[in-house]
């Protein structure tokens, strides 16, 4: 145990090398991860690290689409809803139907069970690798969201073909009404389950005495128990998840108090980076394991030739998706009210080229069981385990390290007309600044003793009011506010060293000396934040 739990540490210090490495080359860390991984397999001390289906499905899964749920934009999801559903159900089952006859086709005695497995399992793309790399070179936001809910739900949709498929190699049969009507109720009470276990997650946290770290500690179980729940009674353990995080997502400022929601954002983000750095690198650490696994049966080259043809057809079959749907949104505008009556083709075929496959796909084709019917072999499960590697590696090195050579040269049309972001927010706090003038004139004009610091809290709000309004107008000069955060930002590090200078005497308690270090860091970030962000929109 020990010896496991030394191994790991190596691997989250191999891990954040990678990734300081990605940085430096301006790659998305998924691709070196895997690359690295890949190379760490051919080595000793790592080349026996397997990926374990069940600790993906329970330890990793859960907490990686809550986070994701947690992030998500509700207004976004619901604009793009139709798009977003179009994505994560008709174009997965679409997708697995296109390679269960491909595979069959190509592969000698591949059934068409066999083909829906397969394309089951490798029918959700990944979100992570493609909004990493779509955040780098800064494409529009509506972009990210779609991919950012097809992700939240495609899972689910290909599990659950996944496990239809799975029962018909098994079994020999397969009914198309049964595996419909399955197929719905799995949706319906997946769903259903993970609303009522966020309402009494909603329960604990509105109305029992907790405190900031048992708030935080609480949200880290509740996906867990959405998911466990969900799955022990054979519904859809991923949409339960997500609907039950997206539900709690949406009462967060009922939820949790100021400190949790600041120490929590904390917390879930680096764990969410630890979980996927790990997960990208084991999909790299597997390769050994694989190959030793395909046999004689096999020769490495057939085998490889088998992964690469299906790696074509999945590619082109979801480009001819994305493109599709944009055909079909166009004709259904004349009917009904879309998002973007013009889709066009540039936006649908990035869309398309950023269809990633990662750790899901690899989880379920290890899934897969040895044997059947007692004592049977599973047919070809050592082939479908290796394209499935394939196809990963193949869309996610390939198409990973070629999309933004695409966007750029494709050029993403704008989805709408958006108000800059640096705009969007100095209309935000100027609107702030207004109401705040007008809550204080009220109790100004209500107070008659009213005391110096409130005073002078007012006049400040109405210099701020006036310098927002002179921003936006172009009254005002954008270098006479730089210049205001950089002797800002001085001006706190002068306070930070004052106070570092008190720490030194006895007089001075020092847990309130790190309290207001941490108020002038908060400040401090709030102004850095700022720059990065006038800073990035130059370039």
């Amino acid at each position: 145990m020990q010896h496991l739990f030394i191994q790991y540490i190596y691997l989250i210090l191999i891990i954040l090398a990678l990734v300081m490495l990605a940085n430096r080359l301006k790659l998305a860390y998924p691709i070196v991860l895997v690359l690295g991984g890949l190379a760490l397999s051919f080595t000793a001390a790592f080349s026996k690290i397997t990926i374990d289906p069940e600790s993906v499905f329970f330890i990793f899964l859960p907490p990686l689409l809550y986070e994701a749920a947690w992030q998500v934009s509700w207004k976004q999801f619901w604009k793009w809803r139709r798009v977003i559903m179009s994505f994560a159900f008709p174009i997965v089952i679409i997708t697995s139907t296109v390679i269960a006859f491909v595979s069959r086709a190509c592969i000698p005695g591949f059934t068409l069970a066999l083909g829906f497995l397969l394309g089951g399992i490798i029918s959700p793309p990944d979100a992570i690798s493609a909004t990493t790399i779509m955040r780098q070179v800064k494409v529009h936001k509506a972009m990210l969201s779609i991919i950012e809910g097809e992700s939240l739900l495609n899972d689910a949709s290909s599990l659950i073909v996944f496990r239809f498929a799975l029962a018909a190699v098994i079994t020999g049969q397969f009914s198309f009404q049964e595996a419909t009507g399955s197929f719905f109720l799995v949706i319906i009470l997946g769903t259903l389950i993970g609303l009522a276990v966020a309402c009494v997650f909603y329960a604990i946290h509105r109305w029992l005495p907790t405190t900031p770290s048992i708030e935080i500690m609480l949200t880290l179980v509740t996906p867990y128990c959405m998911y466990y729940f969900a799955e022990h009674f054979h519904f859809s353990g991923v949409l339960a998840v997500v609907s039950g995080g997206m539900l709690l997502s949406s009462q967060r400022h009922k939820l949790l108090s100021y400190r949790s929601r600041i120490e929590g954002i904390n917390v879930w983000a680096n764990l969410a980076f630890v979980l996927n750095g790990i997960v990208f690198l084991l999909i790299g650490l597997q390769l050994p394991s694989i190959i030793s696994q395909l046999g004689d049966d096999m020769s490495l080259s057939g085998a490889i030739g088998y992964g690469l043809v299906i790696s074509l057809a999945l590619i082109v079959t979801r480009i001819l998706c994305t493109l599709g749907a944009s055909v079909f949104t166009q004709f259904m505008s004349h009917f009904i009210t879309v998002a973007q009556d013009k889709p066009g083709w540039r936006n649908p075929l990035i869309i398309g080229w950023a269809g990633m496959r990662g750790v899901v796909s690899l989880a379920a084709a290890l899934s897969i069981p040895l044997l059947i019917n007692g004592n049977q072999p599973f047919p070809f499960r050592n082939l479908i385990l290796f394209i499935t590697f394939i196809v990963i590696l193949v869309t996610l090195v390939f198409q990973g390290l070629t999309l933004p050579w695409i966007i750029r040269k494709v050029k993403p049309e704008p989805v709408e007309a958006i108000i800059p972001e640096h705009v969007q927010e100095l209309k935000m706090q100027r609107k702030i600044a207004h109401a705040s003038i007008q809550y204080m004139e009220q109790k100004i004009a209500s107070d008659e003793k009213i005391s110096d610091h409130l005073k002078n809290l007012y006049e400040r709000m109405k210099l701020d009011l006036h310098s927002y309004n002179g921003l936006l107008n172009g009254t005002a000069s954008e270098n006479m506010f730089k210049n205001f955060q950089q002797v800002y930002l001085e001006l706190l590090e002068q306070q930070r060293k004052a106070l570092l200078a008190m720490n030194h005497k006895m007089e001075f308690d020092e847990e309130l000396i790190r309290k207001y270090l941490s108020l002038i860091d908060m400040e401090e970030f709030k102004i850095r934040e700022k720059v990065i962000e006038e800073v990035t929109q130059q370039h």
